[in-house]
């Protein structure tokens, strides 16, 4: 990878570490339907004219029905239960909950995408879900006032995203990423209106609220994909999937630094277990010369 890509990824990872944070201070003003409306109409408006060419146009309408559906389970769904789970649980936190998206991608990929999992990735599942365990099981009440429904919503969204990565790859390969990066960000727009209007919150909205609402729209909605798909397009995909592990530190330095939110050594063990098996299952990490078969 070249200076410049390790700078565009370190910076990719800052403003998708950012975008908890943002979360965390808007939504409790916004609430998560209308503050992912915000995200996504912004994004939409400013990736909208990449598009701005027949052939891309044409593209978009032939497969508007796989972008709606992409739209759904890769922004719509997840960004909304992730808004909600900030609401209680801490941003750093959420992240690293986050932070297993590929495990539920490979077990979606092995269960109805005819993906294999090796025995390694066995492996670097279980480990993770140890790591998730270690972070969460002090927190797992699902009486009212307790944190569980929340962390089962992050879950929820790991979950989404799995579906996502392995339905876009199988489905909608053959689209250009600008496509698939404006196409789904306008369906999910069109998706979150009526509902996000219809929940509009009744009192006004600071001024804070907004900064951070813009903020994750602008920045780690807009810039971020555009820095993801370029990394993709000169680095490749396996070194641009090392964000995966740069994006909880991000977090935690930031909700640390900005908001105050507690450091303590079962987070830290939490995390590296988590990681550990995440790379163990993305194969970042490969057991024996050629990996266990």
């Amino acid at each position: 990878m070249s200076p410049a890509d390790t700078f565009r990824l370190i910076l990719l990872s800052s403003l998708w570490g950012m975008s908890f944070i943002f979360m965390r201070v808007a939504v409790p003003e916004f609430g998560p339907v209308p503050l992912i409306l915000v995200r996504m109409g912004v994004g939409a408006a400013l990736l909208i004219p990449l598009l701005l060419s027949l052939r891309y146009l044409r593209l978009v309408w032939h497969n508007k029905g796989g972008l709606l559906l992409l739209g759904l389970v890769n922004h719509v769904l997840p960004f909304s239960l992730l808004a909600l789970a900030t609401t209680r649980l801490e941003a750093g936190f959420t992240s690293l909950i986050n932070a297993t998206t590929p495990i539920f991608t490979a077990l979606l990929g092995a269960l109805f995408f005819a993906t294999p999992v090796l025995r390694q990735q066995y492996l670097g599942l279980a480990i993770a879900f140890l790591g998730v365990y270690v972070l969460s099981s002090d927190r797992l009440d699902f009486a009212l006032g307790g944190d569980g429904w929340f962390i089962l919503a992050v879950l929820g969204a790991t979950f989404c995203y799995g579906v996502a990565t392995n339905y876009s790859k199988t489905y909608l390969s053959h689209l250009p990423v600008r496509v698939l990066a404006a196409g789904s960000t306008a369906m999910s727009a069109l998706i979150l209106l009526v509902p996000g209007l219809l929940l509009w919150p009744a009192e006004p909205i600071s001024g804070l609220a907004w900064a951070n609402g813009l903020g994750l729209a602008v920045l780690s909605t807009t810039l971020a994909f555009l820095l993801y798909f370029g990394l993709i397009a000169s680095a490749g995909a396996t070194a641009t999937s090392t964000v995966t592990f740069l994006v909880p530190v991000s977090a935690l330095i930031w909700g640390y630094l900005l908001l105050g939110e507690r450091l303590n050594l079962q987070i830290l063990v939490g995390m590296l277990i988590t990681l550990l098996g995440t790379a163990i299952a993305t194969r970042m990490i490969r057991l024996g010369r050629r990996g266990v078969a």
